[in-house]
């Protein structure tokens, strides 16, 4: 090594300055630029690499952009052997539009959650554009905070997923050029487009799905989150059973969870006058409301208890709880959304939310109509 060294010294000593000036900045030009975390390689590099112009580069990686077939290989080439890739961001952060879907979104380990955001970021994708999933805790100051990141970034578009942000921050973002769409929220506001599913008639069909099948004794089951959607189901229920004379009990208990739905069990279960009718205002709390009534009260489904869940997560198909819900659409949705973002132009009154139809899907939890 110092042999090595000492003949490498000896050897530009005996060349003249300035040609040893240029010999070492041709190495500088033809080494990669070292990967310490520190930067990228630029669209720079590669024209040094090339022997090209900037401007070359650029159209080389631009789509109908004019640039001869030798140069293009040869760009390509320096691109393939520094690792180049060209920064989008930039790009579109220079014509004012980052291709940045913003996702904001709570209780992303439960079923339905998992299956939306699946369905969204494939659909985002195949359309070139890339998803920047929030999580929120559901809390409207958690939402607002998190809307707020989405400015910073320049996203595009954001989805709205959980909670509801003031009205004023909605206006902020959109005056901000974003596109804010709402998922699930009742009460439209002047800009965003506003999607629901028909809660409300759902819960009622719960209701007379329950009566049907003999059941006089109801009780709704629902998480202490409060969010739009599970509001509007618990509040449709209760309604529909008052008009018929009957009185429902409401049980909330913690997040959306599994475990929610079996401490509901216990509460509602070692009642004395206990009901016979369970709506679940969602699959994961029927679930768990399912698990606790069998193996703790051991009481058998449907024969001594009828319980209707929403959403049909796949867990409700499982054999262990075949489950009666509702299922919703979320392909449709998600098709709709995307739609949404690539024929997008600013609206500034307050428009009819687009509202999808949710299917009633018998199994084996409630006794046959």
């Amino acid at each position: 090594m110092q042999r090595s060294l000492l003949a490498v010294t000896a050897h530009l000593c005996n060349v003249p300055f300035t040609d040893r000036n240029a010999a070492t900045n041709r190495m500088k030009q033809d080494r990669p630029p070292r990967s310490h975390g520190k930067s990228f390689v630029s669209a720079q590099h590669v024209a040094q690499r090339a022997g090209v112009s900037r401007s070359a580069v650029s159209r080389t990686f631009t789509t109908g952009a004019s640039v001869s077939p030798a140069t293009r290989k040869r760009v390509l080439e320096a691109a393939e052997e520094l690792g180049y890739h060209v920064n989008h961001l930039a790009r579109g952060l220079i014509r004012d539009n980052s291709n940045i879907i913003s996702l904001i979104v709570t209780d992303l380990n439960t079923p339905y959650q998992s299956a939306m955001i699946e369905a969204l970021t494939r659909r985002l994708q195949a359309a070139n554009k890339v998803a920047m999933v929030i999580n929120s805790s559901g809390e409207n100051a958690s939402v607002e905070s998190a809307l707020r990141q989405t400015l910073h970034y320049r996203a595009d578009a954001t989805i709205v997923l959980s909670g509801q942000p003031a009205a004023s921050l909605i206006e902020t973002c959109i005056n901000n050029g974003q596109h804010v769409i709402l998922v699930n929220r009742d009460d439209p506001v002047p800009g965003p487009e506003t999607i629901v599913v028909n809660n409300r008639t759902a819960a009622r069909q719960a209701f007379d799905m329950l009566m049907r099948a003999g059941c006089r004794k109801l009780a709704v089951i629902a998480s202490a989150v409060g969010s739009a959607s599970l509001s509007a189901r618990e509040k449709a229920f209760v309604a529909a059973a008052q008009e018929s004379g009957i009185d429902a009990s409401v049980i909330r208990w913690g997040p959306t969870a599994y475990a929610s739905g079996v401490e509901a069990a216990r509460q509602v279960l070692s009642r004395g006058d206990r009901p016979d009718g369970i709506f679940c205002v969602t699959d994961l709390l029927a679930c768990g409301f399912l698990d606790a009534a069998r193996n703790e009260f051991g009481l058998a489904v449907p024969e001594e208890l009828c319980v209707v869940g929403f959403d049909d997560i796949e867990q409700a198909g499982w054999s262990s709880y075949e489950l009666t819900t509702f299922r919703q659409p979320i392909d449709q949705i998600a098709d709709h959304i995307v739609n949404l973002i690539g024929n997008h132009s600013p609206v500034h009154a307050v428009q009819e939310p687009v509202r999808f139809q949710v299917k009633p899907v018998w199994r084996k939890t409630v006794r046959p109509r």
